[in-house]
């Protein structure tokens, strides 16, 4: 029946840990969505998936437009549109790879890193607080599971 929710013998407790996520999970995307985007950033109408690259960026450091795409798991093609979009915006800097003139190397603006620290730190900080407690195999564990229901979410959409 479309649009059911099938459900398995001995299901009860995966039931009631699913009821809970879809209560959960709203509220987490409504929780990260009110974190105040910085003043000197407002004005840039900056997305979701802009605030990927620049988290790359700020943990990671300055890296080429594949190095980007390889971290984000998109292609480099779509990396290239973001960094000219947010280098336009005076967001990203670009320059020439001192080891290949050929490559760039994508940063953060210098006068835009402490904003888009300030921006970042919260949630930054609240995943550091609930995974330091875990082992790394807990943690591996709850990534693991994100990443599992992000696909299976997208399986289910293309049904």
């Amino acid at each position: 029946m479309a649009g059911s929710v099938r459900r398995e013998a001995g299901a009860g407790e995966v039931d009631a840990a699913v009821r809970e996520l879809l209560l959960l999970m709203p509220r987490m995307a409504g929780r990260v969505k009110r974190i105040p985007v910085p003043e000197a950033l407002r004005s840039q109408a900056l997305a979701p998936r802009h605030l990927s690259l620049l988290a790359c960026l700020l943990f990671d450091g300055p890296m080429t437009v594949s190095d980007l795409a390889a971290r984000l798991e998109v292609a480099p093609t779509t990396v290239s549109l973001m960094v000219g979009d947010l280098g336009e915006k005076g967001i990203l800097d670009r320059r020439e790879d001192p080891s290949d003139r050929r490559r760039r190397i994508v940063a953060i603006a210098p006068d835009r890193h402490d904003a888009i620290a300030a921006w970042l730190a919260p949630g930054a900080a609240a995943w550091r607080r609930v995974l330091t407690p875990l082992t790394p195999a807990q943690r591996r564990l709850f990534v693991d599971t994100l990443r599992a229901y992000e696909a299976a979410v997208e399986e289910e959409r293309q049904r």
